[in-house]
């Protein structure tokens, strides 16, 4: 019988030798942090190398080369270069979507969501309704009841980052009416295939280093042109004009790539090479082909969890909410976090467990070093 793995026929062995980090242990880690590919890396040290020998030299290569990583992230979501801004993380992007919704409306969210999907409506004084979760999930017509005249705005992670529920975004974005759909995009983008236009997403944020795979300190933030138009953003630099060098103190002429008039002062370069990077990485093996890699991996994993006597928290009786990781129920988390990294085996740390995820260039064989070190320490 094949291997639902192999299904595909893409050799999932070779990719897996891109990331370093599988030679020394059983990276199941990336909802916290994504490790780097090689060629991420390179591309990233690369920037450093032409830094040190040659100074500002390559400026207006790098200028470039940004606005190329600009096409290739819209591309990757389905939308327009100029709805994509560069930023470095989720909070950055967030808070540029805030700036152009204020003065929508109230917020509708759920109580499973990242402060980061909240309070920085909140801290601009706009009242935020929390839905509240029915065994583990929230589903579109629980957003649609919770709506009043007074909402605005829908502000929700594809993927949660608490318990690895997989929101319907289509659906969602079907159901928004005219309210604006926001999406927190960090524990999803870069492992689920995200396209903005078919799910009427107005506006949607995502850092870098996480299922993105290409570190700290990059992320990208997309506003519909139609929203940007009605908008103009709070804060701007010397980059933001159409003319920079012109060097004018007397006028503000906005740039016309309306997301990037956010993007303020200097690039963060090696970030936005090293996003870059990633993209045409993944783009290469192709969404869709690592969307489903990870989904039976991650299926793999709770059935192993549950033969083995394991009590799985994320739901898991709709497969259409299933995400690449999965919350698992343990009384003292720190000490079984600590015990497997012995074991060379990296998950992470939740109040109620641990928390397991399943990348594409994981493999059979990591989830079970896990469940064995699992059993062993259960086992004493």
């Amino acid at each position: 019988m094949t291997s639902p793995l192999a299904e595909s026929g893409i050799n999932w062995r070779k990719i897996r030798l891109h990331f370093p980090v599988t030679e020394k242990v059983a990276y199941l880690n990336t909802a916290a942090a994504g490790p780097l590919s090689r060629p991420v890396m390179e591309t990233g040290s690369e920037y450093y190398r032409q830094m040190m020998a040659d100074g500002d030299l390559h400026w207006n290569e790098w200028l470039a080369r940004r606005e190329e990583v600009r096409r290739s992230v819209a591309q990757f979501i389905n939308a327009d270069p100029d709805e994509i801004g560069l930023t470095t993380n989720t909070s950055s992007g967030m808070n540029l979507i805030v700036d152009a919704l204020q003065g929508r409306g109230e917020v509708i969210s759920c109580d499973l969501e990242f402060p980061v999907s909240t309070i920085p409506w909140m801290h601009r004084g706009t009242p935020v309704h929390l839905v509240r979760n029915v065994a583990g999930e929230v589903v579109p017509s629980d957003i649609r009841r919770a709506m009043t005249p007074k909402t605005g705005i829908i502000s929700l992670s594809h993927v949660q980052y608490s318990n690895g529920v997989r929101s319907d975004l289509a659906q969602l974005g079907l159901e928004k009416g005219n309210h604006a759909f926001v999406v927190n995009a960090s524990q999803s983008a870069g492992v689920f295939e995200i396209d903005v236009k078919r799910m009427q997403i107005d506006a949607l944020c995502a850092t870098g280093h996480k299922w993105m795979l290409s570190g700290y300190g990059s992320g990208f933030v997309y506003i519909s042109r139609a929203l940007l138009g009605e908008t103009k953003p709070r804060a701007i630099g010397w980059l933001s004009v159409d003319d920079p060098y012109g060097d004018r103190n007397s006028e503000v002429n906005l740039r016309k790539d309306a997301a990037a008039r956010s993007e303020l002062g200097c690039p963060h370069f090696a970030g936005i090479f090293a996003l870059g990077a990633s993209v045409d990485f993944m783009t290469g093996i192709g969404m869709r082909n690592i969307q489903k890699r990870a989904l039976s991996m991650n299926r793999i994993l709770t059935d192993r969890l549950v033969e083995a006597g394991f009590r799985v928290l994320s739901p898991l009786g709709n497969e259409n909410s299933r995400s690449a990781e999965t919350l698992v129920a343990f009384e003292n988390p720190a000490q079984v976090v600590t015990k497997l990294a012995e074991r060379s085996v990296i998950v992470t740390e939740k109040p109620e467990g641990i928390r397991v995820a399943t990348d594409f260039f994981n493999n059979e064989q990591d989830i079970e070093r896990l469940i064995e070190g699992l059993s062993k320490i259960r086992d004493g």
